[in-house]
């Protein structure tokens, strides 16, 4: 029986919900980072910047684990990268939640981003070949769900296991959370394979070139780089700005990203379904905007009511939202069949290695005053929003070679 337009089979479903807690266990152990960055600075007596490389170091190394693995991306069968992967961030993520000192955290970190970082590539390249183009925004809207969700449940918990019982235990949380998420994988994950039947037999090396070199994939590279500075100039040090600049206590911290949280878990599908509507090229400038707004405003932030910053940051993650899946939706029908998991291993790269360089270069902008609030805070955003300028470009240029590339798919199947 033909499957209807816009109804995903069950086993769709079970893949979009499977990827969903795959996704909120590798952004959870992420983003726990940032609302610990207060509490690590503390107690490690560690400055503002040793703490952004604790951040890069996750970044670079998923940066470099992408490039190594983007030759061999597409020589196995998606499901067995995906376990292999998804393996070494849980003993990654182990490592954090034993680690005695700082050193041993930033090597914690750097295993984990290892493996962490390739996780996301294989990820997107399983959504790409299980889910045509024009429902891949909704697809992403429930994938990126996991995002609101660590905000909503994982977060909170793991700031009140932090507070309890020390900053390990979230650590230790998420690889309880991801253990059975594997078993599930390993035992009802069909294998994902196809991709293996359309693509002649490549030297890695050969394949990693002539995937990074194709000119039409130049420019979604770029982008993706784009996309990720703000996350990566801003974020690692929001909990800090929030605590010492706009005078959030740290004991309510954690309500500030429980209601971004809330607000993310009713925008993600939303977003999603507005950019298969709309276009998601229209969706992700409407998000450029709001972005191009808020951010300003929130990185000048002096002391502030809770329920001002409420609003304010839940404006802003919805700016983030309406930028990530659409453009997350629209690269993803960029690459071939062939060179997906190539690309999408290039592609999640650029993206951790854009990020690592944004973030030690916030390190260098923030400082510190004897009061311990941020200095500069604010440089950052007005950096950011140059850096949303610059991506929309590129993304205009990525959105026009999807047009074309649509357009002379529809000619062969009517010549056909």
């Amino acid at each position: 029986m033909e499957q209807k337009p816009g109804v995903f089979t069950r086993y769709q479903t079970f893949i979009i919900v499977i990827v969903s807690l795959l996704q909120f266990t590798v952004i959870l152990d992420f983003m726990v980072m940032a609302p610990l960055g207060a509490q690590l600075i503390r107690i490690m007596k560690i400055s503002p910047s040793q703490f952004g490389w604790v951040v890069s170091a996750y970044a670079f190394s998923a940066g470099i684990a992408g490039i190594l693995a983007a030759g061999f991306a597409d020589k196995f069968d998606r499901k067995k990268m995906l376990l292999f992967f998804y393996t070494g961030f849980i003993l990654g993520t182990f490592l954090c939640g034993i680690a005695p000192d700082y050193y041993f955290l930033l090597m914690a970190r750097m295993v984990t981003g290892l493996f962490g970082g390739v996780l996301f590539s294989v990820n997107m390249a399983i959504v790409a070949d299980l889910f045509p183009l024009e429902k891949r925004g909704r697809v992403m809207g429930f994938v990126q769900m996991a995002f609101a969700v660590s905000q909503v449940l994982g977060i909170p918990v793991g700031l009140f296991l932090a507070g309890k019982y020390g900053w390990h235990m979230p650590f230790l949380l998420i690889v309880g959370v991801c253990i059975p998420v594997g078993v599930v994988i390993l035992r009802w994950m069909k294998p994902i394979d196809q991709h293996l039947k359309e693509r002649a037999i490549q030297q890695p090396l050969v394949h990693l070139l002539r995937t990074a070199t194709q000119r039409r994939y130049l420019g979604a590279f770029a982008a993706t780089a784009l996309l990720s500075t703000g996350g990566f100039l801003m974020m690692p040090y929001s909990s800090t700005f929030l605590v010492h600049n706009v005078g959030v206590d740290e004991k309510v911290l954690p309500i500030v990203f429980v209601v971004a949280g809330f607000v993310g878990l009713f925008a993600g599908p939303l977003i999603g379904r507005l950019s298969d509507r709309i276009g998601k090229f229209r969706m992700f400038i409407a998000g450029s905007i709001l972005a191009t707004l808020m951010v300003p405003v929130f990185s000048s932030l002096s002391i502030t009511p809770l329920w001002e910053v409420l609003i304010l940051n839940s404006l802003l993650y919805t700016a983030v939202f309406s930028r990530m899946i659409p453009s997350q939706a629209l690269i993803s029908g960029v690459p071939e069949a062939k060179d997906r998991g190539a690309f999408m291993s290039i592609n999640s790269s650029v993206q951790q290695l854009g990020g690592g360089i944004a973030s030690v270069l916030g390190g260098w902008i923030i400082a510190e005053n004897a009061a311990g609030q941020l200095l500069h805070y604010n440089i950052l955003g007005w950096v950011t929003v140059a850096a949303f300028f610059f991506c929309a470009v590129l993304m205009y240029t990525v959105n026009g070679y999807i047009m074309a590339k649509t357009a002379e798919q529809g000619k062969v199947a009517k010549a056909g």
